[in-house]
């Protein structure tokens, strides 16, 4: 493992770029291709327009031509380098003109809306009723054969793709609340649209020019290739292409060569845009820009391990969960360890950042990999340590004997599938039934969990029902197959108090008629206090203190623990002041030595500082992470 350094967390944009291997050969053809065309006028070749008729046709590394010879006795790699320059240039040249104009043009169109969306996308609209290159081959027989004309001809042909694209993503980002509050920030249209809607359509620009850059030499050629482009005696890419196609049979390295350049020259072009693309959209700056496996990484050291038989059917001992971002390790959870029995609940509580969800996901392996691994630990369900189960085992339990309610059910719902399809699916995953039957269970599910009129509803999309009703459509997709454990992450959060009651109400009526075990996730102890049996406190990836609720909710013995609970309003105490927790949280890269609360606690000493502290007993069943717990004060 990488030693964590002092410097910034998130690495630099070479180092994402460079994490790609793929857009990094790219770049490396790219730059090899450039360079030699930079210094073409510099190197020791013969003018690639002098003709010689008695060395016509002479075959590569031939000791006067080292690629050979064209049918006049040109020297094919002066053509090749000084061609190779110019098709470059066009193809930027004529690049940067359709993506300034067909950006401008979307831009403006997604944003304005209404009747200049309406003008400027029916003018788009004329320019592609014609086929690209015909129209492009109309301009250049209007204007006249010539390299010039062809690139006007190339770029206005591509202004449509760019105006289509930005402006389809432009429309995406126009209505979101931040646009409506830089509105309300008194930014002007212009403002906006340089400020806060440019530098989120910027990765789709950049890719896009990428790619058309490739198109635009392509097109140059194939204008060339037909005698409409590059005039003789001038050389490109294209013109080379169709002076040697007569040759194809009697001297091919006439026509390969240049192909080939034209081939490795688009191909690194494109490849190099992905990873371009990739480094400006800052969602993807995650360390390594790879697609998260469907099981997070195990690098545990120790991965055989027995169960004990004094813990419950589900039981997780010191689970290790870490993030590797650049050269920092965030050690996300630093040894976790809690279990379940059947029909019990435990709350796992703690402020934003403390490790909650990313504990949950580690169970079944949902952490995405990279930048998650996990590096400790074990989760033993019944006799299985889940941790050493294969890809298909998880899905079998994905779902099915462990379920999941996430806290937003708007983005973890489809919105293009109604909620009825949705459970189906849920159904059909791992029971071989019929659609007919599957619908019908469906409802039975949304009946199940309070949802009024369920077989109109079941044909709703997501967007059509409020947040109460979305959040029992996903408790209905956790209990399609019977599950055994529910992970409840925050599914109450966003709910205002009235339906957070009907839903904490109806999680306790499902706990007792299927007995149910539900790890209830949250950071509010009044919550907690309505449904659980146990409660787990987190802090900075760990856990601090632990015990029935009723028995922490009176005699609290971590500091932390303490202040939690103080932040949670009582019923009839108006006049108790409310109060906030000093500080905030380490960094979970740079975690303290000792106590990870030490700097935020009023009871802090030399001791707390120092060395590492166990969870240790206070009463039987209570356990606590602190050398000066609470109830040992005076």
């Amino acid at each position: 493992m990488k030693k964590m350094q002092s410097g910034h967390s998130r690495p630099k944009g070479w180092q994402l770029f460079a994490n790609n291997k793929l857009a990094l050969t790219g770049f490396v053809v790219v730059c090899f291709i450039c360079l030699l065309s930079i210094i073409t006028p510099l190197l020791p070749l013969a003018p690639p327009d002098i003709t010689a008729p008695a060395q016509r046709l002479k075959l590569p590394f031939h000791e006067s031509y080292w690629l050979g010879s064209d049918h006049l006795g040109r020297d094919i790699l002066s053509r090749l380098l000084w061609g190779t320059q110019v098709s470059i240039l066009v193809g930027l040249s004529a690049t940067f003109v359709a993506a300034l104009l067909g950006s401008a043009i979307g831009l403006v169109a997604g944003y304005a809306g209404r009747r200049t969306d309406n003008i400027l996308m029916r003018g788009i609209d004329m320019v592609m009723a014609f086929p690209y290159i015909l129209l492009a081959l109309a301009i250049v027989a209007v204007l006249g054969p010539g390299l010039m004309n062809a690139l006007y001809a190339i770029a206005i042909v591509n202004i449509p793709f760019f105006a289509r694209n930005i402006r389809g993503v432009t429309l995406g980002i126009t209505h979101r609340e931040f646009i409506d509050a830089a509105k309300l920030s008194g930014k002007n249209h212009f403002q906006i649209i340089f400020s806060e809607i440019l530098p989120n359509v910027l990765p789709t620009i950049v890719v896009t020019m990428s790619t058309t850059i490739g198109w635009m030499i392509l097109e140059t050629a194939g204008l060339s290739f037909l005698g409409l482009g590059a005039q003789p005696p001038q050389s490109d890419l294209g013109s080379m292409l169709g002076e040697g196609r007569k040759l194809l049979f009697t001297a091919p390295h006439v026509s390969i060569i240049p192909g080939l350049m034209i081939f490795f020259l688009v191909m690194g072009i494109n490849l190099m845009g992905d990873g371009v693309r990739d480094v400006l959209d800052p969602r993807l700056k995650s360390g390594v820009l790879s697609r998260p496996l469907a099981k997070t990484t195990d690098m545990r050291e120790d991965k055989n391990a027995m169960k004990p038989d004094n813990v419950n059917f589900f039981t997780v001992q010191n689970l290790k969960t870490e993030f590797q971002i650049g050269q920092d390790v965030y050690k996300a959870v630093g040894g976790v360890s809690f279990s379940l029995s059947p029909g019990e609940c435990l709350g796992l509580i703690g402020e934003s950042g403390s490790g909650k969800s990313v504990t949950a996901m580690s169970l079944l392996g949902l952490v995405p990999s990279p930048p998650g691994r996990i590096v400790g630990g074990h989760v033993f369900y019944e006799e299985e340590d889940l941790l050493n189960a294969n890809l298909e085992r998880l899905r079998a339990l994905r779902g099915n004997k462990i379920a999941y309610i996430f806290q937003d059910p708007l983005a973890s719902l489809h919105p293009l599938l109604t909620v009825g399809e949705q459970i189906v699916e849920a159904v059909q995953a791992h029971n071989p039934v019929r659609f007919k039957q599957a619908w019908e269970q469906a409802i039975a599910l949304l009946d199940k969990v309070r949802i009024p009129n369920a077989g109109k509803l079941a044909n709703a999309y997501p967007h059509q029902l409020s947040g109460g009703m979305r959040q029992r459509v996903a408790i209905a997709m956790a209990l399609a197959n019977q599950a055994e454990i529910l992970v409840a992450d925050e599914p109450t959060t966003a709910l205002d108090v009235t339906v957070q009651a009907q839903i904490l109400k109806l999680l306790k009526e499902l706990q007792k008629d299927r007995n149910l075990s539900i790890l209830f996730i949250t950071h509010d102890f009044g919550v907690i206090s309505e449904i659980c049996d146990k409660v787990a406190v987190m802090y900075a990836g760990k856990i601090v203190e632990e015990g029935t609720v009723s028995h922490i909710l009176s005699h609290p013995a971590h500091p932390y623990t303490r202040k939690l609970i103080d932040c949670v309003p009582v019923m009839g105490q108006s006049h108790k002041r409310l109060e906030a927790i000093p500080g905030i949280a380490p960094l979970v890269n740079r975690l303290p030595e000792g106590c990870a609360f030490s700097s935020r606690c009023s009871f802090t000493g030399d001791g707390c500082r120092k060395g590492k502290i166990d969870l240790t007993p206070v009463t039987a069943g209570h356990l606590v992470r602190c050398i000066k717990p609470l109830e040992t004060l005076p």
